[in-house]
């Protein structure tokens, strides 16, 4: 799936731009690189599109804007959850564990950390 990811953006300058406006300071190249991908399966129409730019009408634009807008940011919450999930092994309650696992589904992590829970280890110990 990198490649595909890869190859789309190569042929997709404004949507390689809008994703990677979305990394975060400080993240590494293994992380962004699957919650890049994580970010494009879930972004539907918020992702541009090829080709120029389109001209707005103010007064739709701004309600839908701000929908828009609300939409992005719990997709990059989502892709941060579950990116510090898999890579730190950060819990969240169960309806959003569900959210982002069914968001990730078919995401391929072959070089993940594996974590122990709390509750795992003191179940060994009894």
């Amino acid at each position: 799936m990198a490649q595909e990811v890869s190859e789309y953006l190569s042929q997709n300058p404004r949507a390689a731009a809008w994703v990677e406006a979305l990394r975060c300071d400080g993240e590494t190249d293994k992380h962004w690189r699957h919650r890049r991908e994580f970010l494009l399966r879930n972004a539907g129409d918020l992702a541009p599109a090829g080709g120029a730019a389109s001209d707005d009408t103010e007064g739709a634009a701004d309600a839908e804007g701000g929908r828009r807008s609300r939409q992005l940011q719990q997709l990059i919450s989502f892709s941060m959850a579950w990116a510090n999930h898999v890579f730190l092994g950060c819990r969240y309650p169960q309806k959003v564990m569900d959210k982002i696992l069914s968001m990730a589904e078919g995401i391929k992590v072959t070089d993940a950390p594996i974590h122990t829970t709390r509750d795992e280890l003191v179940a060994k110990k009894g």
